[in-house]
């Protein structure tokens, strides 16, 4: 049998078993003591437990039911008018003998890619169905989702995961599996991640198939990003205002094949954390800002980047 990945493996099976969001994640173990779920939208960013959450909640509420009484759809899926049509009203008009006060549920992972057209598709079926069937959106954005749908959800909104809390749960996956790791390599997973839980166990899985121990220099070889330290150096190099020997180091990224969005992200990571005064901090970070812009806005070039640290020079 093939190896699950470990994101999967270790995918949460009950409410109790998700990290972080403390609060939203009480409100919804009083939406299973009470049994009686609303339609609901969880907002958030990627990777934070939007989706593990709603499968918890539906397995919680419908038990040995949860695989016949539930139907999830994703972005891949096609979900244009057709599907609201055909699919999810097919679904909720099925009879399935539930207890009483039970109801199915309609999972709608990226629910922001919806087209305008099917979400107003759905306001019909949710209204004439909302006695057998509940919904619930899982998106990035909730501002995306017509304001006819929310005002018939309950919006629940999950914030990035701190990395006490990517630390705890990485921890626990390197005891089951016997990982060799120094303490670097989590701080370098932690900072890579930037509060995704799910890039943090992928890059911890792939680290171990690569290379069979988890440092720092491992880890920033598997998701291809500029090492910290040497980012550190050449805003150090800049405030010294020494740009020979940051433009050096500079080179030394560029030759190796490193992206300038690549730099840029790192150079504005390390930045909040450099220790130097609150003024200095705030007129590098509008540095590199302008620069990103640019970068995003297609001109990608070394140039850009020598500009930036002669900027950080004059500081």
């Amino acid at each position: 049998m093939l190896e699950l990945p470990w994101v999967e493996k270790y995918r949460p099976k009950l409410l109790d078993d998700i990290v972080g969001n403390e609060e939203t994640i009480e409100r919804l173990k009083s939406i299973v003591s009470e049994g009686n779920m609303p339609n609901m939208i969880i907002s958030g960013l990627p990777g934070i437990g939007k989706t593990t959450s709603i499968h918890c909640l539906a397995f919680e509420l419908l038990g040995d039911l949860y695989h016949q009484a539930t139907l999830e759809l994703n972005a891949s899926d096609d979900r244009g008018i057709d599907v609201v049509r055909n699919k999810i009203k097919q679904f909720a008009q099925t009879k399935i003998s539930l207890p009483p006060g039970k109801t199915k549920i309609v999972i709608l992972d990226e629910a922001d890619s919806m087209t305008p057209g099917a979400q107003q598709a759905l306001r019909r079926t949710m209204e004439i169905y909302s006695n057998t069937t509940r919904f619930c959106f899982a998106c990035n954005q909730s501002s995306k989702i017509i304001e006819p749908l929310q005002s018939r959800c309950a919006i629940l909104k999950y914030n990035k995961l701190n990395d006490e809390e990517i630390l705890s749960r990485l921890l626990e996956i390197i005891e089951k599996e016997n990982v060799k790791y120094n303490t670097e390599g989590l701080q370098a997973l932690i900072f890579t991640s930037e509060g995704d839980m799910r890039q943090a166990i992928n890059n911890l899985q792939s680290t171990v198939a690569g290379f069979e121990f988890v440092n720092d220099i491992n880890v920033f070889k598997i998701v291809d990003q500029p090492h910290p330290l040497i980012i550190k150096r050449i805003l150090n190099f800049c405030l010294k205002k020494e740009i020979d020997k940051a433009i050096e180091l500079l080179d030394g990224l560029w030759y190796k094949g490193y992206s300038a969005i690549d730099i840029v992200t790192s150079s504005f990571k390390v930045a909040k954390t450099i220790e130097v005064e609150e003024q200095k901090r705030l007129e590098m970070l509008k540095e590199i800002g302008f620069v990103h812009m640019r970068v995003l806005e297609g001109v990608a070039t070394y140039l850009q980047l020598c500009g930036l640290y002669s900027k950080i020079c004059e500081i």
